[in-house]
């Protein structure tokens, strides 16, 4: 087999950056490609096959390119870059760091991080009801309230309206003190969590006071119409099939609406169907609305969360696989 000898320019400046803490990332590439780098004053010679070192140079310059508009490189970053390169899509990694939602508090930018959250993104500015589904740490919350809160502060709705069911995760937490915020704040966390870095604290108990930001429980939802609103509907596998028909038909002119949840994360007895899953089947070739399905790839959290993700999925895969081939001899 021949080896073939390819070079790379890296600016100095992004060199500590793109090669991560102790050359993290030229391992981690170097292991994944079968290839090996050399690094001499500011030049890159990557030794390899041709396809293994064409595609170590093409992980590279993309994440010099994600390195020159600002972004610190994390090991996520050096997984998707060589995920995407599997995919033949590696160039477009870069062209999904432009898409800036909003700033944090802290002046941070919002945006997508993968392929699939760049499409939730998209369809949730084209459409004026989106379901996005997907495991733990896909941002699947995170970016409807980026988008929430764009659309507010761009005066494209005039309020904000945050619910989720209130319903224990597997456990009984039994009588809660407090008035009736102080019961359901627990349950509201998440949301509120994401509306303090992106909104401030401040500013999110000004416009809540003033009614422009509401955060309740599904069930305050029956008997409303929800006009000019940006309405996020959280952990929706833990709707039942008439909760969720009941939210979906409060969304009034000018409101847009998304639906999240993760259908491996159910927290409803056994017996009880969950409306997210009927919802999904009812809907699905509705027009106007769009349906993003977010994987283990999506996965933005500690790469371990994706490794973890990812192993319970092909659990689950080889759990249900026997069952259904039965099913489909009888």
């Amino acid at each position: 087999m021949s080896l073939n000898e390819v070079m790379l320019q890296i600016p100095t400046e992004h060199m500590a950056n793109v090669f991560g803490q102790f050359d993290a990332n030229i391992r981690k590439i170097e292991k994944h490609l079968g290839v090996t780098v050399v690094v001499r004053e500011g030049a890159l010679k990557i030794i390899g096959t041709a396809q293994g070192a064409d595609g170590a140079r093409e992980v590279f310059e993309q994440l010099c390119a994600l390195s020159a508009r600002g972004n610190e490189i994390t090991e996520q970053n050096v997984n998707y870059a060589l995920a995407l390169l599997k995919e033949h899509r590696g160039s477009e990694m870069v062209e999904i760091d432009r898409d800036i939602i909003c700033h944090t508090i802290q002046g941070r930018p919002v945006k997508p991080k993968t392929i699939g959250q760049k499409n939730y993104v998209d369809n949730i500015r084209d459409r004026m009801i989106v379901f996005g589904m997907g495991p733990a740490g896909t941002g699947k919350t995170y970016l409807a309230m980026a988008m929430a809160i764009t659309a507010f502060k761009n005066e494209e709705v005039s309020r904000i309206i945050l619910t989720r069911p209130a319903i224990e995760a597997g456990e009984k937490l039994g009588f809660l003190p407090g008035d009736l915020q102080s019961k359901v704040d627990p349950y509201l966390r998440p949301l509120y969590d994401a509306l303090y870095q992106i909104m401030g604290a401040e500013s999110f108990q000004r416009n809540m006071e003033k009614g422009l930001i509401e955060v309740a429980p599904l069930a305050y939802m029956r008997g409303r119409t929800l006009d000019n609103a940006f309405i996020i509907l959280d952990e929706a596998q833990n709707t039942t099939p008439a909760q969720m028909k009941m939210f979906l038909t409060r969304i009034g002119f000018g409101s847009r609406a998304v639906i999240t949840g993760d259908a491996t994360q159910k927290d409803l007895s056994p017996d009880t169907k969950s409306g997210l899953d009927v919802a999904l089947k009812v809907l699905r070739r509705v027009d106007e609305i769009g349906i993003c399905e977010l994987t283990s790839k999506d996965v933005v959290r500690h790469p371990l969360v994706q490794k973890i993700v990812q192993a319970y999925e092909d659990y689950e895969k080889k759990a249900n696989g026997p069952k259904k081939s039965r099913q489909g001899r009888q």
